[in-house]
């Protein structure tokens, strides 16, 4: 078990229920039914890592309702530690409808009032868990509304006391945010924490208002500390910067159905390969960084082959395919 713990990689945040139309490239008005699917950024890296034989752990709250539960059951199935979950017998699971335009792209609507997740206090933290934690993995939806701010505060605190290393995807929902300005602070706010930070380009361009493309303008994202920052480019690929290097890894030709849950394959991908690495720092290596990157771009590509996030995360196995066939 001991050797478990060394590579455990704890998820902070959300999840919740994602309905998604069962036909693609329509409004929510239009569309005529929904399927049922579980979501919310850090619970699918956590099943991502698991998928590829890792070890994961989810900490947030859910509603003591039918879709928490359900919820919680799905991460059991696939392995995912659920030592820091609890229910709420006073709030709800959240739900999100998320519309697929016809070029796969996504709109959300949420329903949050407050849901569960929202509720999570610092009281609540499993602590001992995530101190356990090689890599404390989180988001910025949980940094919205207090109390679950603070939590998630002092859970990072905690692991970076403890030696782990912290990983943000800031995964930009601004629905959920009270302005545009609000979430450009918010997610900010604790930038300089993080010791891996990966955005998309979209994210780029919203957070610095400036060209993603241009990588002085990627770099006004860096700062002293930072071991690495990836920029996800969709199918394209990506690109990573370090303090020593920086270049860019091309990503793979899929037939596209549904974007959702992508950048959490190709971040779930890459923590495992991460966590993994006993000897050194895959940040200080840029051929065994690149290869990394290699199969978290097939990853991502898979992903985005079938409906919904976590149903559509695959195996090492897939992404190995993948790579041969397109050599």
């Amino acid at each position: 078990m001991a050797s478990d713990l060394v590579q455990l990689v704890v998820c902070f945040g959300e999840m919740l229920i994602d309905f998604v139309p069962d036909v693609a490239g329509v409004s929510l008005a239009e569309s005529p039914g929904f399927i049922k699917a579980p979501g919310g950024a850090p619970a699918n890296v956590a099943v991502a890592i698991t998928k590829h034989g890792g070890n994961s752990a989810f900490v947030g709250k859910f509603g003591d309702d039918e879709f928490g539960h359900m919820l919680v059951d799905i991460l059991k199935e696939n392995s995912v530690n659920v030592d820091g979950v609890l229910f709420d017998e006073h709030a709800r699971t959240a739900l999100a409808f998320v519309t697929l335009r016809s070029d796969g792209e996504r709109e959300f609507m949420f329903y949050r009032n407050p849901s569960a997740d929202m509720l999570l206090t610092e009281a609540e933290l499993n602590m001992s868990l995530i101190k356990n934690a090689k890599i404390f993995h989180y988001g910025s939806i949980s940094l919205i509304t207090e109390p679950c701010r603070s939590a998630h505060m002092a859970a990072m605190k905690a692991a970076r006391d403890a030696g782990a290393l912290l990983s943000y995807d800031p995964n930009v929902r601004l629905p959920l945010w009270p302005s545009e300005q609000a979430a450009r602070d918010g997610i900010m706010s604790i930038w300089k924490h993080a010791d891996f930070i990966k955005v998309s380009d979209d994210e780029v361009a919203f957070l610095t208002q400036g060209d993603p493309y241009n990588d002085d303008v990627v770099l006004s994202l860096w700062y002293e500390g930072l071991q690495l920052l990836l920029v996800t480019d969709g199918e394209k690929g990506c690109r990573y910067f370090t303090k020593n290097f920086k270049g860019k890894v091309g990503g793979y030709s899929v037939k596209t159905v549904d974007t959702t849950g992508a950048g959490d394959a190709f971040v779930g991908a890459f923590l495992f390969i991460v966590a993994a690495v006993v000897e050194g720092s895959l940040f200080e290596d840029e051929g065994e960084l690149r290869e990394a990157l290699k199969f978290a771009n097939a990853c991502g590509a898979i992903a985005t082959t079938k409906k919904g996030a976590i149903p559509a995360l695959p195996t090492a196995s897939m992404a190995v395919k993948l790579i041969s066939s397109s050599n």
